[in-house]
């Protein structure tokens, strides 16, 4: 199997991580008692299965809500096992029905999508509109643009000084780290994986960031046409036609920074690739040993390689 032509990639969660391989999704999270519980499951992307869906510029966008689906089981899966060890400190026994556990995952959900909305939708456009720039697109737009991206990086920012958000921040580094050492045919011994960068062009950090400078560009052009057309839009009306060119953004997103995975040593590439490994200064901080080990385990699990050395490592399900 050639190392060069598969890209591992994950995400880390609550006190572990999630790697992705081939035909397999792995998430490794380390319990109270240090053992290290396995999540194996099986995995198809759905851009093989459906040819349409993995064309260029249309895949970035199906990547992506593949993906946050992916994402949001997996983080379900490490509350749900750091829930049970902080039960055990507690010593309580009682558990959630499964109603409940599911409303509180909708609240979520909901909360979640919602301040999204607020911070990165509408607040941009209502002050770019209030700042009285709503004749001027490509001002609009940059104005607009610059405010979502110091929201993103302030929100970032923020939820970093929390003392959770610091460990999964430690193995969000050690994913990193991981996967670098796996393309670059190292060993994949703690001492060894320590020496590579936290500091990935393909993360998912990169790629938000990358969405957001391009939607700067994109939405003026789309403006600048629809000024010419049918006069100057009301801000709420932007930001409803606006909605829909989502995908084909995030889709040009997807496929310069799978490009630029490529060609990392361009110097347009270090460019266009510098504000996100920037901001991975934030979102990644240096892992122990221990935090290396278990994104190790679980890009293992990933790639069907043999984890019997690890032997407080078990795998619980595998569909």
């Amino acid at each position: 199997m050639n190392k060069k032509q598969i890209q591992i990639g994950g995400q880390a969660v609550i006190e572990g991580v999630m790697m992705r391989g081939p035909k397999h999704l792995a998430t490794a999270i380390r319990r109270k008692d240090n053992s290290i519980e396995i999540k194996k499951d099986s995995f198809e992307s759905i851009t093989t299965k459906i040819k349409f869906l993995g064309f260029p510029f249309i895949r970035g966008f199906t990547s992506l809500i593949e993906m946050m689906i992916i994402g949001f089981k997996t983080l379900n899966f490490s509350a749900s096992r750091a829930e049970l060890d902080w039960q055990e400190d507690e010593k309580e026994t009682k558990e959630k029905s499964e109603g409940r556990k599911k409303v509180e995952e909708i609240f979520s959900y909901l909360f979640a999508f919602g301040l999204a909305f607020l911070l990165f939708a509408y607040l941009p456009y209502q002050l770019a509109d209030l700042m009285k720039l709503g004749k001027e697109n490509i001002y609009f737009n940059l104005f607009a643009g610059v405010i979502r991206i110091i929201f993103f990086v302030l929100y970032v920012w923020i939820i970093s000084k929390m003392k959770d958000v610091k460990t999964i921040f430690q193995y969000h580094g050690a994913e990193h780290k991981s996967v670098y050492a796996f393309e670059k045919g190292s060993s994949l011994k703690p001492e060894d994986v320590q020496q590579f960068s936290t500091l990935h062009p393909r993360c998912g950090t990169s790629f938000i960031f990358l969405v957001l400078l391009i939607s700067i560009l994109i939405f003026s052009i789309i403006d600048t046409l629809v000024a010419r057309s049918f006069g100057v839009p009301h801000f709420l009306i932007r930001l409803l036609y606006h909605i829909p060119f989502l995908p084909l953004i995030s889709g040009i997103s997807y496929e310069i920074l799978k490009l630029s995975g490529k060609r990392i040593d361009h110097p347009l590439v270090k460019i266009i690739t510098a504000p996100g490994l920037a901001l991975q200064r934030i979102t990644t901080l240096p892992p122990d040993d221990k935090q290396i080990e278990v994104a190790v385990i679980a890009m293992k699990c990933a790639m069907e390689m043999d984890i019997s050395e690890y032997k407080h490592a078990k795998i619980i399900e595998e569909n």
